[in-house]
């Protein structure tokens, strides 16, 4: 008895002395496999006379539940340790850049975008949005676009087989938003806009940039301020600027503005980059809107223009082919 719990303490004050699993697995083979010391003392019980066998296999059988408690005990802790190890060693720091120092950028779109939006946003515009896919009344019937108006033709206009069609310009969120909010009110609408038209300077998708004010008192005057203001913000310089009369269905008057653009050789060239106007009395009573209390102006921009000119694209279809290395230059 006095050996079996000899060897009993001895075998646990090894276990705990184990440092590895493979040591530990020794002491399990040298205990309790087939050879083992423990197994011998099992073995060794028909030797003993018969009044000692019980008392005797009780203490090996205490035994070996004992040290096989403890040999599970200790994998477990040594299997623990070798795997806080390994993660400790493999810890990464994720706010460290990537090894190859690339690193991706807002594309030149969307930073105009943002641009405008913010510029506007601190001129009290609120940023609306609506679908893209528009029906005929809020594309163009409640935009004063008469029936035989080329920009319904099929050559000019993408349309689905129920008649609705691919938004042809945002001014169809400026029709919802009136529809929903009393004057006085000013937004902008910004988003991707369809036609079929397609070069060096025209795209079949493309963003549009759309702005409204409606209130008692809105003159030309104010929407020329408005204008003026805009694009001294967005180019951070003084332009010589004019507004040229022109026709569109939704306004009266209207007009197209030029700014004078300075070309890489010193000269001076007028370069038209706005349309707008007087929001027309019919585009109101369209809304619910009283013509005879209210008034507003309306304006609208291409971002691809605005990009184009700020960043020095002579070409639209760089926005859309995807070349990393045109991409990187805005990172």
């Amino acid at each position: 008895m006095s050996e079996i719990d000899s060897l009993s303490n001895q075998a646990l004050a090894d276990i705990d002395a184990a440092t590895t699993p493979e040591a530990l697995e020794t002491l399990r083979v040298a205990l309790l496999g087939k050879s083992g010391s423990i197994t011998a003392q099992l073995k060794a019980l028909g030797a003993l006379p018969g009044d000692q066998r019980k008392a005797a296999g009780e203490a090996i059988n205490r035994a070996r539940d004992a040290i096989g408690s403890a040999l599970s005990t200790r994998k477990v802790a040594l299997e623990d340790a070798a795997l806080d190890a390994k993660l400790a060693s493999q810890t990464i720091d994720v706010t460290l850049p990537g090894r190859d120092g690339a690193r991706g950028g807002v594309h030149p779109i969307s930073r105009t975008l943002e641009r405008i939006a913010d510029i506007f946003g601190r001129l009290g515009y609120e940023l609306a949005d609506g679908p893209e896919i528009e029906d005929d009344w809020h594309n163009f019937e409640a935009l004063n676009f008469p029936p035989h108006h080329p920009a319904r033709a099929m050559h000019d206009t993408f349309y689905f087989g129920d008649g609705r069609l691919l938004r042809t310009h945002t001014s169809g969120v400026q029709v919802r938003y009136m529809g929903e909010h009393a004057p006085p009110l000013r937004m902008i609408a910004a988003g991707k806009v369809y036609r079929s038209d397609s070069d060096q300077t025209h795209s079949p998708m493309f963003h549009q940039v759309e702005g409204l004010l409606v209130d008692e008192h809105a003159t030309f005057a104010d929407l020329k301020g408005t204008l003026s203001e805009f694009v001294r913000a967005f180019f951070e310089r003084d332009f010589e600027m004019r507004f040229r009369p022109s026709y569109f269905p939704f306004v009266e008057p209207g007009a197209e503005v030029d700014i004078a653009w300075q070309q890489a050789d010193g000269s001076t060239r007028w370069l038209e980059v706005l349309g707008c106007g007087m929001v027309h009395p019919n585009v109101l009573k369209a809304v619910g809107i009283d013509p005879e209390r209210y008034t507003g102006f309306a304006f609208g921009l291409g971002v691809e223009r605005f990009a184009m000119l700020r960043y020095g694209v002579d070409d639209l279809r760089a926005f859309f082919d995807n070349d990393v290395r045109f991409l990187r230059q805005f990172a």
